[in-house]
């Protein structure tokens, strides 16, 4: 095992996971100072081609924003959203992953669950590439963001799908939309780390689509914080700059080159 992988799963229990996503090298570089993982999100496919889901992004997308992101990680956990449709049997799933690894060099890949691919999670972890597994809501599989899990049976098979991912090999597990209760069960029963989105405090870390904090985005379910509205502070920096181009105020001659 990887040892960022096995230091990773050692955080459970004793710290809070970090996490967010990005696509891009610059914003990499920040969040790589205080995050433990840098995912690079299927998201991508809302937040920068403006599809309506998930589901048109390429793996060629994927790949080029991770190389992209890769040159901003040093420390950082760098995991890679595997996309609808590039894992739906064994053979296919395990030539995309492996030329995901091959061109990008990330860490890790995160395989959403349809309650049938664990045998695809388990062939990948038995050639020792790190998975992370993926249950509800899984935007690939679901077309509406709810609470998952809200009664005690639908926890227990929320559960005993968690175990079956874990048991398949994977180091650890993004639990999205689901109740408190059921996040606080399945936390506590599995042995690798619970990463939540939507799913209250109780997991082992958090992650958010990092557009979706910083305002950017236009998504903003009751699950994101916005820590700051960038699209104001954006738009206030362009109206400033096309005021200062139709006054003649941009470029001044302090903006010109000396030719030194």
């Amino acid at each position: 095992m990887k040892k960022k992988i096995f230091n990773f799963k050692n955080k459970k229990n004793k710290s809070k996971i970090l996490s967010l996503t990005a696509y891009s090298k610059n914003i990499a570089k920040i969040l790589d100072k205080y995050m433990d993982i840098v995912l690079v999100g299927d998201s991508m496919a809302n937040v920068l081609y403006g599809h309506e889901n998930t589901h048109k992004i390429k793996l060629e997308n994927i790949i080029q924003h991770t190389i992209s992101v890769k040159m901003g990680i040093k420390k950082s956990l760098l995991v890679v959203d595997m996309p609808k449709g590039t894992y739906d049997n064994l053979k296919s799933a395990e030539k995309n992953v492996k030329l995901v690894i091959k061109k990008t060099r990330c860490d890790a890949v995160k395989i959403e669950s349809n309650k049938k691919n664990y045998k695809i999670i388990e062939k990948l972890t038995k050639k020792k590439i790190a998975v992370m597994g993926h249950i509800e809501v899984t935007r690939k599989f679901k077309r509406k963001l709810k609470v998952e899990a809200k009664t005690k049976l639908e926890a227990s098979k929320l559960l005993k799908e968690a175990k079956l991912i874990q048991k398949a090999g994977a180091f650890s597990i993004v639990m999205e939309c689901l109740s408190p209760e059921s996040a606080k069960l399945i936390t506590k029963k599995l042995d690798i780390p619970t990463i939540g989105i939507g799913s209250s405090k109780y997991c082992d870390g958090q992650i958010l689509v990092t557009d979706d904090m910083l305002g950017t985005s236009g998504f903003y379910p009751k699950f994101v914080k916005k820590y700051v509205n960038l699209n104001r502070v954006i738009e206030k920096a362009v109206k400033e700059y096309s005021r200062d181009v139709k006054l003649s105020k941009f470029p001044s001659t302090k903006n010109f080159l000396n030719g030194n």
